[in-house]
């Protein structure tokens, strides 16, 4: 077998070998008569045929080879006989490793095993590879090189390709469930004069041309609901975000977000909207009972729990919202919570929310009526104004979702605006300003309506039982590789 050092050796002199001989060590097209699943699944014996893919494995037998070539589909025996080929042909078949790419020409058969076999009459080198693969049966196990040479991930662990195609198909059943209801999809900035939609610190940029500093989007809302003043009714988008944050098994500094708008709904509707969207993605990738996720047993099917958030906190921790505010820093010393002395009531009683309820929540659950001073961009309880019309679905310890009745009041969003600028966390979120200009949108006024967010990556993660958002990403944001 040799060394990496003298494999990558052989295979470069190889590609040089491979042109003294008059051939192409890097093909161009190759035009196929179909992927090698469908040749297999609708079998014809005799039958002429072109394939293409991905050598995987050989075997030499002097006159007679046996190579397994596989596409995107499947993979199927190859065998290359040495009377079937000109003398340099078949010399070029020595210089084929496992890795390399083929085109090959030639009719379908069956082995005496029963083994749907290529009887080879012509074939074409189209990618030498310089690197050897993986090996097969071994895979590849290293956890940092899984994430940062995803390419060879996928080609060495099969359930790691099927978790992404799971992927496409849950965000394909998004849409088609959206659109079939009469949303419409649409693309906003990535890049943006001010941050708003969410609570989080962006990346900066500057435009050059326009002399002027700019900001990944954290959220896609404001401009969304921009939208909506403009006389769009039901939008969505699924897109990505970006907050420059820490690194955890739920968290990205990119990551993708679904977030819907419909004018003249509130955050029950989106509740009603929630649930059975992500049923019907559940659906859509093979999901009919329970999942395992977290270590635990998820029913997804039957109704899902609604609790409020005060009611809650005083369920599973014992916490009244009408404790003193000792009382509350108390448990929430108990909790391992920080900075207690600096935050207010209601920053403490979200924090202990985070820390000693959410984790028990296991159950589909949609957690709602958020406290005011968390929910900047939510209507107010006309019953409470000290509460506001905010839900977040939780599951096995995950926020999933997070939606509103959406202010539509401009004199209130500017006041909860500047409000939240006042109060900040300069030294978490960095400085903020007020987006005046979605306050201005708003004073054209904007119907009622109903948000909602989800979170692609964790819904994912939930819908293949992925311990790490890193498994749901393609590319995850990683510390710079060490130089050796």
């Amino acid at each position: 077998m040799g060394t990496f050092e003298d494999i990558v050796s052989n295979n470069l002199k190889a590609v040089s070998e491979i042109r003294e001989m008059g051939f192409s060590p890097y093909g161009r097209k190759f035009l196929r008569t179909g992927m090698i699943g469908e040749m297999i699944s609708d079998y014809q014996e005799g039958r002429k045929i072109k394939a293409c893919g991905r050598v995987t494995a050989l075997r030499d037998h002097g006159k007679t080879k046996f190579f397994d070539l596989k596409d995107f589909s499947d993979k199927v025996q190859l065998y290359l006989k040495k009377g079937n080929f000109s003398e340099e042909k078949f010399d070029l078949l020595k210089k084929v490793t496992v890795g390399d790419f083929l085109g090959v020409e030639g009719e379908l058969l069956k082995t005496r095993t029963g083994e749907i076999t290529i009887k080879v009459e012509d074939f074409t080198l189209l990618s030498k590879s310089i690197r050897p693969l993986p090996e097969k049966w071994h895979g590849l196990k290293d956890i940092e090189a899984r994430y940062r040479q995803r390419y060879l991930d996928l080609l060495s662990n099969e359930s790691v390709m099927q978790v992404f195609i799971k992927r496409m198909h849950v965000i394909k059943a998004i849409r088609n469930f959206l659109d079939g209801r009469g949303y419409l999809e649409v693309e906003t900035p990535m890049m943006q004069s001010v941050p708003g939609g969410a609570l989080a610190r962006p990346f900066k940029t500057h435009h050059n041309a326009l002399g002027t500093d700019l900001y990944l989007r954290v959220a896609p809302e404001l401009y969304l609901k921009r939208l909506l003043v403009g006389g769009f009714e039901k939008v969505y988008e699924i897109n990505r975000n970006f907050r420059n944050e820490g690194l955890s098994t739920k968290h990205n500094p990119e990551f993708t977000m679904l977030e819907i708008y419909a004018a003249y709904e509130d955050y029950e509707a989106m509740m009603d909207l929630c649930e059975e969207l992500i049923k019907d993605a559940a659906r859509a990738i093979g999901i009919e009972g329970n999942l395992h996720f977290n270590g635990r047993d998820i029913d997804l099917f039957s109704p899902w729990e609604r609790i409020r958030y005060l009611d809650a906190l005083k369920k599973y921790c014992g916490v009244d919202q009408a404790s003193d505010i000792e009382a509350i820093k108390k448990k929430a010393g108990e909790s391992g919570i920080e900075d207690i002395q600096k935050k207010e009531k209601d920053l403490l009683l979200n924090d202990i929310f985070e820390q000693e309820v959410e984790t028990r929540l296991v159950s589909p659950t949609f957690v709602y009526d958020y406290p005011k001073a968390l929910c900047p961009l939510a209507k107010l309880r006309e019953d409470n104004p000290d509460m506001t019309e905010r839900f977040e679905l939780i599951i096995s310890g995950s926020e999933i979702a997070n939606a509103y009745s959406e202010l539509n009041n401009p004199v209130e969003q500017k006041k909860r605006f500047e409000e939240q600028v006042e109060a900040i966390d300069k030294e978490k979120y960095g400085e903020k300003t007020v987006d005046y200009d979605y306050v201005r949108a708003l004073e054209y006024g904007m119907p009622p309506a109903g948000g909602l967010g989800i979170g692609i990556d964790r819904l994912v993660m939930l819908l293949t039982s992925s311990e790490s958002i890193k498994d749901v990403i393609l590319f995850p944001q990683l510390k710079p590789e060490e130089k050796k």
